[in-house]
């Protein structure tokens, strides 16, 4: 039986799709299971990273876990599950990290998951740390403004991010919590190559055949979008500045062959995901 936390999201639900394609026995950990959609034989759990008792609960018989916690600054979501693991005797754990962790120089989120690593890595488990770069799919965000007729807000200048596809990450995912030879490893995971904002909407904008504009934003229009249109508090706006600032001066344009070594295949590139998602943005 294999555990899957944060089940309903992005790289959770795919995670637990791709198992259950491969015949797993999975569990989905939810705080709300009446949401919860679901494949066929998959069963699903509620689990609250606040009640150790329900944590335990959903770890019981469970060989391998994927841990994923929503992001932000860490409030011990990690190291509860992990004490549950251990409490249950969960042979394997694989923690979905970020790029960038441990890296001050990219601001606060670099710290966000460097208690959840350590408890992962003393955990006695078998462990599999991911660290996987920005998601293809974080341009979903741009719908809005593309429906609107407007301009896509650019943060990051021309500084480029190894942008990966989150079915890369959730298959890498499958393999470490299913195959052998991935104990003790932390994958940093990319795509095929970095790219930045500008080049990403022209790829955009070749798939859906018009124009895909932007607008660079300067450092105070940067706060005044998060403050206004993402309802930011001052000082979470400044650690997002932080990043942001890391990756337009180039810290983020890493790319790896983690994915390839993992999957036995070139990780995808932002335009498959694109056109593969085309619908969403309004191509036909």
């Amino acid at each position: 039986m294999i555990l899957v936390t944060g089940a309903t999201g992005t790289i959770g639900s795919d995670v637990v799709r791709q198992l259950a394609a491969r015949g797993e026995k999975v569990r989905a950990l939810t705080r709300d299971p009446a949401k919860a959609r679901v494949p066929a034989g998959v069963e699903v759990v509620r689990g609250d990273y606040h009640d150790p008792a329900s944590l335990e609960a959903a770890l019981t018989g469970v060989t391998a876990a994927f841990l994923l916690r929503p992001p932000g600054p860490d409030e011990g979501q990690d190291a509860a599950l992990v004490a549950a693991a251990g409490a249950t005797g969960v042979g394997r754990l694989v923690k979905l990290s970020a790029i960038g962790t441990g890296e001050g120089a990219s601001g606060p989120s670099s710290l966000w998951h460097l208690e959840g690593e350590r408890a992962v890595r003393e955990s006695g488990a078998e462990w599999t740390v991911l660290r996987p770069s920005s998601f293809a799919s974080n341009t979903l965000s741009w719908v809005p403004a593309l429906r609107a007729g407007e301009p896509v807000p650019n943060m990051t200048g021309d500084g480029a991010s190894g942008v990966i596809d989150p079915r890369d990450v959730a298959a890498v995912a499958v393999r470490a919590l299913v195959g052998s030879g991935h104990a003790g490893r932390t994958y940093t995971l990319t795509g095929p190559e970095a790219i930045s904002m500008p080049d990403q909407a022209a790829v955009l904008a070749a798939v859906l055949g018009r124009p895909v504009p932007i607008r660079d934003l300067s450092a105070d229009e940067t706060r005044a979008f998060l403050r206004t249109a993402w309802g930011m508090e001052e000082d979470r706006a400044d650690g997002v500045l932080a990043g942001v600032a890391f990756v337009r001066d180039g810290g983020n344009a890493v790319v790896t062959d983690d994915v390839p070594e993992v999957l036995g295949r070139p990780a995808r590139t932002f335009r498959a995901w694109v056109e593969d998602n085309r619908g969403v943005f309004g191509g036909s």
